[in-house]
């Protein structure tokens, strides 16, 4: 019997071929943590009575969520985290330097590879064929310590995508209109393995998207197969010698497999207060923002503020609306302000922001008063989710975003496109 992506990898950790519902003890490659979940981690980690981690060239220590830090609580966590790297040898990534996800598929995770992430956004490095899951402080803990953990092998669903988005439409839409279709826990605890020539004509930058909010599904983790696209981007940040090609096997089993005609699905809005309320912004009427933001793990790359700055290049941000932009990584910032994107941007009226999670988590730099609504590239709406339980918040793509903030409503790209 074949496997799927998520049997292949995690058979590949234990030395035994596995299938999904097996228990199993899987080796794990890398582990994450970033400033809201890095101190508890290192606490835990403390109490195992084990002086470093198993592999501490590999286990990461992220400042991405509030940097830099908004009050001394945050600052005191900050001290925790740099102290342990200096104990122990494992990796920093400063504030500054971005966000843990961008940053661990730019330089940290490879192919083929099980990387253990105190942060449910972890996921996201499932687009270069590792299996890449969110857990617990304690479990990360364990994991970094011992260099292995416990896994329940997922069952996987089949998401296949076919034909060309129309014009306007982007991988945000794309992902929006299935999790409006399955429901925000329609995945829980599967695999998403995502194919079909949709998929194989996208970048990496609207892979990772798609990996990264197959968590708002509910999913353990969205994998994609590695290809020409994956070697690209890899030899981009210099390490296409760790580059492999993984694929599912033509006989896999699947649980449920999900056919999308890619022509189906248009701009789409995630409205307040669950990932799931979607529609169409063609039927979602006059919606007035006060804020845009443009960044976060899902939306902050650099082929995002691309096509932020096509649609703002010329126009004026509207007076009623503040912009918000913060790129993904240091990278994508020094990008961004080589290709002119950043003068642009701050000529119509953006704030720019250091590269990290920003407005996003509602720790500092955005919070919404009461009763403002905010139009985000980020990946969750929740009451309360950007700072304040009286803010609206709508999820949409980078150029839904970005001709909103011009137009002072939520308002369609292909207008203008």
């Amino acid at each position: 019997m074949g496997q799927t992506l998520a049997e292949k990898i995690i058979s590949a950790h234990t030395d035994l071929p596995v299938k999904a519902g097996d228990l199993c003890i899987a080796r794990v490659d890398v582990t994450a943590v970033q400033d809201g979940t890095g101190p508890l981690t290192i606490s835990e980690f403390k109490k195992l009575g084990i002086a470093k981690p198993k592999n501490p060239s590999r286990m990461i220590l992220f400042i991405d969520h509030a940097t830099p830090s908004p009050r001394k609580e945050l600052s005191n966590s900050h001290m925790v985290m740099r102290e342990f790297a200096k104990e122990t040898g494992a990796v920093l990534s400063e504030g500054g330097m971005g966000v843990c996800h961008q940053r661990l598929v730019e330089k940290f995770v490879n192919p083929g590879e099980i990387l253990c992430g105190a942060d449910s956004h972890t996921c996201t490095s499932g687009a270069l064929g590792a299996f890449a899951t969110g857990m617990g402080s304690t479990d990360v803990a364990v994991a970094s310590a011992l260099g292995k953990t416990w896994l329940k092998v997922p069952q996987s669903y089949k998401i296949c995508v076919n034909g060309a988005l129309r014009k306007g439409v982007f991988a945000k839409d794309l992902m929006l209109y299935l999790i409006g279709k399955i429901g925000a826990d329609g995945a829980t605890y599967k695999a998403l393995e995502f194919c079909g020539s949709t998929i194989s004509a996208m970048s990496m930058s609207d892979r990772f998207t798609l990996a990264n909010m197959a968590v708002e599904a509910g999913a353990k983790a969205g994998l994609f197969s590695t290809d020409e696209k994956t070697y690209d981007f890899l030899k981009e940040n210099r390490r296409e010698h760790v580059f492999r090609y993984i694929e599912p096997d033509e006989d896999a089993e699947y649980e449920r497999v999900i056919e999308i005609n890619a022509e189906d699905v248009q701009p789409m809005v995630a409205c307040p207060h669950t990932v799931d309320n979607v529609k169409p912004i063609s039927e979602l009427g006059m919606v007035k923002v006060n804020q845009v933001f443009i960044g976060s793990c899902t939306n902050g790359r650099i082929e995002d503020l691309r096509i932020a700055v096509k649609l703002l290049k010329k126009q004026k941000v509207h007076p009623n609306v503040r912009l918000i932009v913060a790129p993904a990584s240091k990278a994508v910032m020094m990008q961004a302000l080589k290709e002119g994107i950043i003068e642009i941007m701050t000529y119509v009226g953006a704030q720019i922001i250091p590269p990290g999670c920003g407005p996003c988590v509602g720790v500092h730099a955005g919070i919404l008063g009461d009763g403002e609504v905010c139009l985000s590239t980020q990946n969750r709406n929740f009451k309360g989710r950007m700072g304040n339980p009286e803010g609206e918040i709508y999820l949409a793509s980078p150029a839904v975003a970005a001709y909103s903030a011009v137009c002072g409503y939520i308002a369609d790209p292909t207008e203008v496109l």
